[in-house]
């Protein structure tokens, strides 16, 4: 989806035009921009290939791509990188890529004989013709590292801290949960944030997303292999998962679990289901991606949790239409914004205020 952009330096105005089709950019044209849509054509050949044509000039201007990822990611991540070359091609400015959701972003880190994709995309982004990509909340802050060019992460914690407060009735009574140890310092920001208790799940059956990050596990130990002489390696001892447990207190509390992507919920119902067992009488989960894979609408609805919160980064009117209990908190004003400062210049401190290092 693309913004075209021509900024009027003597009545101080933005001249925006852009192309969209979710939600989201929508409310960022639309309603906060107040743009127009550029002229530009994306479709699909009978034989599968992505076919992107602009229809005005766009050189020597500054273009924004409006990419959220739906359900079909690698036809969404194509669509970006063949508009990105085209705009590059026809001597555009400044191409910046408007990514809510950034995809891959899970696979971030090496595993076994795996690769770390997400490096591989951000490379095809650069080579394909982007100077710059305004995103929020990266499953890792890392990933800033893999770009060449500017990376913006702007935050939603903003706009949940607030929803907390004005949608959570007798929100002072609520305790803030990381449904695992890896999540403890987003929980921990939220609490310290609204003055609220902290409590943290430990030990789950399932294996979580640290066990096999690193490649030097590879390759496995093989039976009677040869060893060279001397060279006797201590055997690492097997990791052994404690018993489920809740390390706070939610007794007569309203647990409010966060975290940045609700894909498969499995371990937010069965997180739930502790909780309710601990005491604790309203669940909520509050995320910024709600990619809501699968069976999630279906998991949620049969599930102890009460509601759950997610920002507009990806679409999912389809599974609100399954799951009344699936709210959205609209994000468009913070993008509108980003898009606004960096077409004009001005700095991005503002949309960073009080923004720690741990948020």
């Amino acid at each position: 989806m693309i913004l075209q952009g021509r900024y009027d330096s003597e009545n101080n105005e933005v001249d925006v035009k852009l192309w969209s089709q979710s939600p989201v950019e929508e409310c960022v044209t639309k309603w906060r921009l107040g743009a127009e849509l550029g002229k530009s054509v994306v479709y699909q050949e009978t034989n599968g290939e992505t076919r992107v044509e602009i229809k005005e000039s766009v050189r020597g201007q500054d273009i924004f791509i409006i990419q959220t990822i739906p359900r079909d990611v690698n036809t969404a991540v194509m669509e970006l990188l063949i508009m990105a070359y085209a705009l590059k091609t026809a001597c555009a400015r400044n191409i910046i890529g408007v990514i809510p959701y950034f995809p891959y972003s899970k696979q971030s880190k090496m595993r076994k004989r795996g690769s770390i994709v997400c490096k591989l995309l951000a490379s095809m982004l650069a080579k394909a013709g982007l100077t710059h990509i305004i995103t929020m909340d990266l499953h890792q802050k890392e990933i800033q590292g893999f770009f060449s060019f500017p990376v913006d992460n702007l935050r939603a914690s903003p706009f949940l801290l607030q929803y907390i407060q004005e949608e959570i009735p007798n929100y002072r009574n609520a305790v803030i949960v990381a449904k695992s140890p890896d999540a403890a310092k987003r929980a921990q920001s939220y609490a310290e944030r609204l003055r609220l208790g902290l409590a943290v799940i430990h030990g789950e059956a399932q294996c979580t997303e640290l066990d096999m990050d690193d490649g030097r596990h590879s390759p496995p130990m093989v039976k009677n292999a040869t060893v060279h002489p001397g060279l006797e390696l201590p055997l690492m001892m097997a990791k052994e998962k404690p018993p489920i447990t809740v390390v706070g207190d939610v007794g007569g509390r309203i647990a409010i679990i966060v975290d940045d992507i609700i894909d498969d919920v499995e371990s937010f119902v069965a997180a739930a289901e502790i909780l309710k067992e601990r005491g604790a009488y309203k669940i909520y989960v509050m995320a910024t991606h709600g990619i809501l894979s699968a069976e999630a609408p279906r998991l949620i609805e049969e599930s102890s949790i009460d509601e759950v919160v997610v920002t507009n980064t990806v679409p999912h009117e389809v599974q609100k239409l399954q799951c009344p209990k699936i709210k959205t908190v609209d994000i468009s004003l913070i993008l509108s914004e980003a898009i606004r400062r960096i077409h004009n210049g001005e700095s991005m401190a503002y949309l960073f205020r009080n923004i720690t290092v741990d948020d």
